[in-house]
């Protein structure tokens, strides 16, 4: 999956979760889903760390990107 678009700030998927700045993950940079959760927020792995993301901020890798969303 990767990032679909500039985020105000990312959550941490920790057990104590923490926000965090939204330039730790890149637009656009690859991740892997580790987990589903409730509400349609996916749990997935960047290199700088897990966060939870909602599904309509994140797209399949190899779709086109759709800037201004």
């Amino acid at each position: 999956m990767c990032l679909e678009g500039q985020l105000s700030y990312l959550k941490s998927a920790d057990p104590m979760p923490m926000l965090r700045p939204p330039d730790v993950v890149d637009v656009g940079e690859q991740g892997q889903v580790v987990e589903i959760r409730a509400l349609n927020q996916l749990a997935v792995r960047f290199r700088r760390g897990t966060f939870l993301i909602a599904a309509r901020d994140l797209r399949r890798e190899g779709t086109e990107f759709s800037p201004g969303r």
